[in-house]
């Protein structure tokens, strides 16, 4: 489990394909305190440690992970936001985020507000309904507030912390981001179902 608050960036810096898998290098402060075996989220995909040296880890997307998630459109250079999986008894800053990618959503709009920035993402109406005004959405592993929801549409505003601290500086319209609806929404979904 995570909580989509994101710890450092890391930099994307090697792909290997390997028959229908990508194993992807990736030069991260955290490196030298991760261990074999342990999950991490990459812009909000649960992804595993295979391999560590020095300051360079290596993960291995399967080809499930890249047919759901924008993984498999990264490039040599990329930041990725970070976050380690949490710890039982942290405090829940972001929300509950399970690094599970739910659909690939577009980013559609980006709005300098002089302090703030605003961004706009579309997505699929089939998942409108795990979605609500003022709820939690993870987008590249980011726990974030929605508002203007419209069933294939949500607006969110960035600080200036999350701005610098986070990929989001990169973002631009058109490219493509993970999204995780709220956990809990979808077990409401799946219970009425």
């Amino acid at each position: 489990m995570f909580t989509g608050i994101i710890e450092t960036m890391g930099e994307l810096v090697k792909v290997e394909k390997e028959q229908t898998n990508l194993h992807l290098h990736i030069r991260s402060t955290l490196a030298k305190e991760l261990k074999i075996d342990q999950s991490l989220a990459h812009d909000g995909v649960c992804l595993t440690v295979v391999d560590i040296q020095d300051d360079i880890y290596i993960v291995t997307a399967v080809h499930e992970t890249l047919q759901k998630s924008a993984l498999g459109m990264w490039t040599v250079g990329r930041k990725i936001n970070l976050e380690r999986a949490m710890k039982l008894g942290d405090r829940l800053d972001g929300h509950l985020v399970q690094g599970h990618v739910d659909q690939v959503g577009e980013c559609v709009g980006v709005e300098d507000q002089g302090g703030s920035w605003l961004f706009d993402f579309q997505f699929s109406a089939e998942d409108q309904n795990l979605i609500i005004e003022k709820g939690s959405l993870c987008i590249n592993g980011t726990s974030l507030t929605v508002f203007n929801v419209t069933e294939d549409h949500c607006r969110v505003a960035i600080i200036p912390y999350t701005y610098e601290h986070t990929n989001f500086h990169q973002l631009q319209p058109g490219d493509q981001v993970n999204l995780e609806f709220d956990m809990i929404g979808k077990y409401v979904a799946k219970s009425k179902a």
